[in-house]
């Protein structure tokens, strides 16, 4: 079985200490693939910010040299809330790590489409 567990959340502005971060994640786990999550409206159209989640996709492609999966990340920061609320994390040490949380929601989701794919794990 697999599990989901996120690393960190690179917060830098500019791209590249972005990119220079995600290169140092690269190097120490050396990944066969990267996930970016798409944003989508409740009813499954892309909006501006999809068009943006594609072009960051594309990018890290071109850069990293791995094939990258785009992920249906609708409502994955509302199932991170209610699993930190489950585990006891509230209120500002919630907000600090929803982020890393709803990544591990996104894996998650990658893992159990390829799983019900698949067939297997």
């Amino acid at each position: 079985m697999r599990i989901a567990h996120p690393l960190t959340v690179i917060e830098a502005e500019d791209i590249a200490t972005r990119f220079g971060a995600i290169q140092a994640l690269i190097d120490e786990w050396r990944p066969g693939r990267l996930l970016v999550g798409l944003p989508m409206h409740a009813d499954g159209t892309e909006h501006e910010v999809s068009r943006l989640a594609r072009r960051f996709a594309n990018r890290l492609e071109g850069r990293f040299r791995l094939p990258v999966a785009l992920v249906d990340e609708r409502l994955t920061s509302v199932a991170a809330q209610s699993r930190l609320s489950e585990s006891g994390v509230r209120g500002k040490k919630a907000r600090d790590v929803l982020d890393a949380a709803a990544a591990g929601e996104i894996l998650a989701a990658w893992f159990e489409s390829q799983r019900a794919q698949d067939g297997v794990w």
